[in-house]
């Protein structure tokens, strides 16, 4: 009998393991009561996290409490199958992939249990998120001080998991010295309270773990103490230094043996952690940042040595490509130029902090611009003293990593040597010397982040579709020779995972890798616990773990919109681009507008900006921003079992997305996941056709003026009784929602053009909803702007419907009734707008699609004119007032508080801030912005019974409640037509168009 071929074994085992996955998801629906995901787009979203791999895992089990954990964990035992504890999905090394059951915590298992102010500890479940944490702790004055950059989504079992460090750590340590216990379940079931030796109980298998470990810290003290890093920066392998402590800052006090200090940085390979406790520290009361600007690369590095010297908190380096790309980013651009002084080629962010009042901070940065001008920089130093100034530079820092990672084309920054640690003096030497390794490897890096304790972030761009994995095993091995002669540490902060693992044997010789597998099988004999990492790993370069492997490819799609700016090619040496188009990809772009998410997760954030509503509500993966584009990707390159653009799994990660474009301007990769789900949903129609429902809404613009003459008809649900239920049932309107009241033709029968002899012009763009449903909002900025002294015109066509922006086709998928539309307004539009007239519109939904989607159409120059000339009424006032040809006389109101919710779209272009620019004109009023995600409604989301639900909860996570608890006679004000329905509908209240405000501003006698 021959011996089968390949093919055939590998289709065995793929049977088998199909088998396998049937019988575990079984068992675990059975057992568990929370979420069991095993299709193919469950465990694709899965399979990656922020490195450059890409491993399907068996299926995913989302445990609801602590209970239904453990559920999960005896069925994975009984059934033989590995396990994957995970987070937010955040690490950069591929710790959180792999061919085993996934744990997912964040959603539930994310509980603050217990909180010891006299003690100065919190004991939490693993699945919370930092950022969570410390806001919870704030009004107590603590907080966990290991502050990495993806705060707003990395969750305790991860940092722990991880040994995780952050900026702050000179001051604070890492991870591994601000836990004191860890509550471990091991891979046999046994459940061990891990922290000090002398406290531990050695009752349930904790004595064989105990005097196992014992036994190999005694046996191996002389060679920890030859062979570990003494850096604060090491988190390879396992921290078998506990019992011969080696980091330059004590572990404990005493240096007295604690073992959950073991179990940190251990990624899941040890043990599970059900719960974690923590110190924490007092927050400074007091905090400055001086920023140094250098000339050069050389001399910032050269320079920290002596700057940490002046005990600093933290100091942290931006280089000149990280500075040019977030200037390139509209959110960090006014940022990032407040903190530069000329054109530096690389700024350090030194902070001071303590309790001692502000002025001995200040003192502080007086000796640090000494310093410089003792170096020969005089007058380098920024002063950013304010809190906010402050927060908001250290945001642009921490988004270093995603900003670098906004690079277009094929070749992305790969993350494999990017934060070994060196001594400080070794710093400039090393950062040098690694430059010149990229060159001579076709390619160069961007630094950035920990300079005050020698852990660069540097990333050479490679393309793992090509020659990438060669070119990086040449670069690490080169690498780590230096790290080598520097005595450093060559994982110094986010651990070993797929990307290091292979390296622990040479960071800590043979012998103590031997220690190392001896400490994975006393606690995991049978290797259940995320196989693969620190011990028995495979090779850094295996590319056929890469999410974009070596034949990857891209099914053909022929895109509505234009996406050619994504489709380049970018010289990975010189950083220039090819033209838009040129980049091969078969989809003009679309894909690779996907494939900008590095999965890092920033669509996770719960507390700050609009990014992601629909998440915030059900905290489920599918709905992030990142689990959305791995659905697109996965299905434009046929990873998803035969779906396309069209198919089911698409249509549900984007169900719940409201096209907030939170994440155009959130996301600093840039995806816009509104402006792709419109791809999405053409594709669906195309094949699918659209239900009634859907129809009814794109093609309101088209009707609008027949219904308007019979208002009456459709008023008659709101009065009929059961008319709203039997709504719901037909055409799937929630009986629960009001629906917007017809009110005539605005353009039609109110406006006649205003002279044109007044050489100040404008347009008044009055969109559908404006024109048949709010007039008064249209007439409201009618009369502001002629009391101002402008000529208005109109978008009034004789004899024909209104022009209309297309967004209700958008939405639906109708791209080519949407590109009409644009067309025709584009058309009757351009004349004012090649004359230099102003086009101001009323509703941001519909006004920013002539900056946003008119320039996808392939209207050319011509968009790109009319784009220039779209203003929202405010940013119009505050144009003309900033010119100096505006004065309105606006008198004071009864009432003197207004609450502001900005449109979703407004935040996205930085429109918010004329609305409170324009409403500080008026005498006396003092106006709040509600710190708000998007309203829930978006258009005709929330006016679907599917969605209302969902629609209501997102209103309630900040929104409503910020409505009932401002006074009684305060002012809600909402630019958005949806936002101010949703308001209406949730609290009662009657939120106003900032230019009624105006309106009645003007009316009001003094």
């Amino acid at each position: 009998m021959n011996p089968p071929n390949g093919q055939a074994i590998r289709l065995a085992g793929a049977l088998q393991r199909s088998a396998a996955a049937s019988t575990l998801r079984q068992r675990l629906s059975t057992a568990c009561r929370g979420d069991v995901l095993f299709d193919a787009a469950s465990r694709g979203r899965y399979s990656t996290d922020a490195s450059i791999y890409q491993i399907m895992p068996m299926g995913v089990v989302v445990p609801c409490d602590e209970e239904d954990a453990k559920a999960a964990l005896a069925v994975a035992r009984d059934l033989d199958v590995p396990v994957l504890p995970r987070g937010a999905g955040s690490s950069q090394c591929g710790q959180t992939v792999g061919e085993a059951l996934i744990i997912d915590h964040s959603k539930w298992l994310n509980r603050v249990v217990a909180l010891d102010k006299e003690a100065m500890t919190a004991t939490v479940q693993p699945g919370v998120v930092l950022d969570q944490l410390n806001a919870s702790l704030r009004p107590h004055g603590l907080w966990l001080p290991v502050d990495v950059s993806t705060s707003a989504q990395a969750t305790i079992g991860g940092m722990a998991g991880n040994n995780s460090c952050g900026s702050r750590s000179i001051e604070y340590g890492n991870m591994v010295h601000n836990v004191s216990s860890i509550d471990a379940i091991l891979a046999d079931g046994s459940e061990i309270a891990f922290g000090p030796l002398a406290q531990m109980s050695r009752d349930g298998g904790a004595a064989r773990i105990i005097d196992g470990l014992a036994a190999i810290g005694t046996r191996e003290r002389d060679e920890i103490a030859r062979m570990y890093p003494s850096v604060l920066r090491r988190v390879g392998g396992y921290n078998l230094d506990v019992f011969a402590p080696q980091s330059v800052r004590r572990y404990t006090p005493d240096d007295s043996v604690n073992l959950a200090q073991l179990l940190v940085g251990s990624e899941g390979t040890l043990a599970y952690f059900a719960r974690i406790t923590v110190k924490l520290a007092r927050l400074p009361a007091h905090r400055v940042l001086g920023v140094c600007n250098f000339p050069s690369f050389y001399q910032a590095m050269a320079s920290a040595q002596h700057i940490v010297k002046l005990s600093p908190t933290a100091v942290e380096l931006v280089d000149r490509t990280m500075i040019d790309l977030a200037r390139s980013n509209p959110a960090f651009q006014p940022i990032i130029d407040a903190a530069l002084i000329g054109a530096p080629e690389a700024i350090l962010l030194v902070e001071f902090a303590g309790e001692n009042a502000g002025g001995t901070q200040r003192a502080r940065l007086d000796r640090l611009a000494e310093l410089m001008g003792d170096i020969g920089l005089p007058g380098a130093v920024a002063r950013i003293t304010t809190a906010q100034a402050q927060k908001d530079l250290w945001e642009v820092r921490k988004a270093g990593l995603n900003i670098m990672m906004s690079m277009k084309g094929d070749g992305k920054p790969v993350s494999f040597i990017e934060d070994c640690a060196v001594p400080l003096e070794n710093l400039a030497q090393y950062t040098q010397r690694l430059t010149e390794i990229f060159r001579e490897h076709g390619t160069q890096g961007t630094w950035y982040a920990h300079a005050s304790v020698g852990t660069l972030h540097v990333r050479p761009t490679l393309d793992s579709r090509r020659d990438g994995a060669a070119r990086m095993r040449a670069i690490a091995e080169q690498a780590s020779a230096m790290v080598r002669e520097y005595k450093g540490a060559y994982s110094g902060e986010h651990g070993d995972g797929i990307c290091r693992s292979e390296w622990v044997a040479w960071q800590f010789g043979p012998r103590l890798n031997q220690a190392f597998a001896e400490v994975k099988a006393l606690f995991d004999p049978g290797n259940r616990m995320n196989p693969g990492k620190i011990v028995h790993p495979p090779k850094m370069d295996d590319a056929s773990l890469f999410r974009f492997p070596p034949g990857y490819r891209r099914e053909p799609f022929a895109p509505k919109l234009d996406w050619s700016a994504w489709d380049v090619q970018r010289d990975p040496v010189t950083g220039v681009e090819t033209a838009p188009g040129t980049g091969g990809d078969v989809t003009g772009g679309l894909a690779k507008a996907v494939e900008m998410c590095n999965n890092n997760g920033h669509c996770r954030k719960f507390d700050a900006g609009t990014m992601c509503p629909s998440y915030r509500v059900t905290r489920d993966e599918q709905h992030t921003t990142r689990g959305r584009a791995n659905t697109l990707r996965l299905a434009l390159s046929g990873q998803l079992d035969g779906e396309d653009l069209s198919g089911e799994s698409v249509r549900a990660a984007l169900d719940l997305c409201v096209s907030c474009k939170g994440c155009k301007r959130e996301c600093p990769t840039g995806v816009d996941m509104a402006k792709l789900k419109i791809e999405a949903a053409a594709a669906r129609a195309a094949r699918n056709g659209l239900p009634l429902s859907e129809r009814l809404v794109a093609f309101l613009p088209r009707y609008a003026p027949i219904v308007s003459r019979i208002r009456w008809l459709p008023a008659l649900r709101e009065r009929l009784p059961g008319a709203a239920s039997i709504g719901e049932r037909w055409l799937g309107l929630a009986a629960k929602r009001s629906l917007p009241q017809w009110r005539g033709d605005f353009l039609r029968t109110s406006v006649g053009e205003s002279p044109t002899t007044n050489d100040k012009e404008v347009l008044l763009f009055v969109d559908t909803f404006t024109n048949y449903f709010e007039p008064e909002n249209a007439s409201a900025a009618l009369h502001v702007l002629k009391a101002a002294g402008y000529a208005v015109h109109t978008n009034h066509v004789p004899g024909a419907r209104p022009l209309c922006c297309g967004r209700t086709f958008l939405s639906a998928g109708l791209v080519d009734e949407a590109r009409a539309e644009a067309r025709r307004t584009l058309h009757a539009l351009l004349p004012f707008a090649a004359r230099g007239v102003a086009i101001v519109g009323l509703e941001p939904s519909c006004l920013l699609g002539m900056r946003d989607e008119f320039l996808d159409y392939g209207f050319g120059d011509e968009a790109r004119l009319l784009a220039a000339r779209a203003l929202l009424f405010e940013e119009f006032l505050t144009q003309e007032k900033t010119a100096g040809r505006l004065a309105l006389g606006l008198n004071a109101l009864p009432s003197q508080k207004a609450m502001l919710h900005g449109h979703c779209h407004q935040k996205a272009f930085s429109a918010v801030h004329p609305i409170t620019e324009v409403l500080a004109w008026i005498p006396k009023l003092t106006t709040e912005v509600i710190e708000s995600s998007c309203c829930g409604m978006a258009g005709a989301f929330g006016y679907e019974a599917r969605h209302y639900d969902v629609s209501m909860a997102m209103a309630e996570i900040s929104l409503l409640p910020s409505v009932r608890a401002s006074p009684p006679d305060a002012l809600i004000i909402a630019d958005g037509f949806s936002c101010r329905h949703q308001i209406r509908d949730g609290t009662g209240r009657e939120a106003l168009h900032a230019a009624r405000v105006l309106e009645l501003a003007l009316q009001m006698k003094q």
